[in-house]
């Protein structure tokens, strides 16, 4: 059983089961785990692992348009060292400040390996779920595609400095609540735009029509991978911005008042996800 087929058994179970976060009377809740060999490339610095662990829970929160307020992380090793649990600790903390967050602590645990696992909390009475989207709004990424995808490519180059700046990300809470009074329906792209595509065009019960041209390329990926730069951005994964749907006269307003680029990359249908015309794999990261 992989993941998407374990997850679909989850939501069977759970009734309110399927978005990027859990919201209980305006408290918005996630989690998520990381794994050294999975998740850190040989090269990745303890400061990186706490921003990107802590960053993915602030991502599912921002997701749903919501304020964040704190996050916390289990922290498990083989070992403890004293410097990398305090760089740890500070990338945890530094990617909290950015948006307005809190690391309030976690706990320590031994392990065969080093894992991560992080919990953040936010707030909203408003939440955005991936089941709103209707025909004819226009479907728009936040930022650029393809980050992580450069960062691993920069890693196996032997370019750890850039590899681990690339590997860091914002995560979008702002733009999220500049979002969150327009969108229809949202979520964060960290399977990959194709595949969160699909899964919106699931929960909403529509389609996407997407132009390969309109996707917003990252230029340090365009500069390590050439050619295979829009595949990658499309497919990889792991780059936690946002993909929502918003009714056309929305797009404006929202560009004006997030601290981010908003671009346009296609528009909703009746049904299917294809790019150019023709059928869009539901392809993307898988743990």
């Amino acid at each position: 059983m992989d993941e998407r087929v374990a997850l679909g058994t989850i939501a069977d179970a759970l009734e309110h089961a399927g978005d990027d976060a859990a919201v209980l009377d305006g408290l918005v809740l996630t989690t998520d785990m990381l794994h050294e060999t999975t998740d850190f490339p040989d090269g990745t610095t303890r400061y990186t692992a706490g921003w990107r662990a802590v960053g993915a829970s602030l991502s599912d929160v921002a997701a749903m348009g919501a304020e964040a307020t704190a996050a916390v992380a289990v922290y498990a090793a083989p070992e403890f060292v004293e410097r990398e649990i305090l760089e740890f600790v500070t990338g945890a903390r530094d990617v909290c400040e950015g948006v307005g967050a809190e690391y309030v602590g976690g706990d320590l645990d031994g392990h065969g390996e080093f894992t991560v696992a992080t919990t953040a909390l936010g707030r909203t009475d408003d939440p955005v779920h991936r089941s709103g989207a209707e025909p004819d709004e226009a479907v728009c990424v936040t930022g650029t595609l393809g980050r992580s995808a450069a960062a691993l490519e920069l890693f196996e180059r032997g370019d750890p400095e850039q590899a681990n700046e690339c590997f860091r990300f914002a995560p979008r809470v702002s733009a999220g609540r500049a979002l969150a009074p327009y969108a229809s329906a949202m979520m964060d792209s960290s399977d990959g735009l194709a595949r969160s595509l699909h899964q919106l065009a699931e929960a909403s019960g529509c389609g996407f029509a997407i132009e390969r041209e309109a996707i917003p390329v990252d230029g340090t990926l365009q500069e390590v991978a050439g050619g295979e730069a829009t595949e990658l951005a499309t497919f990889f994964g792991e780059d936690f911005e946002l993909v929502v749907t918003l009714p056309e006269e929305a797009i404006e307003p929202v560009r004006e008042a997030a601290d981010v680029s908003i671009a346009v990359v296609g528009e909703v249908t009746e049904s299917g996800v294809a790019m150019d015309g023709e059928a869009l794999p539901d392809r993307g990261f898988t743990h």
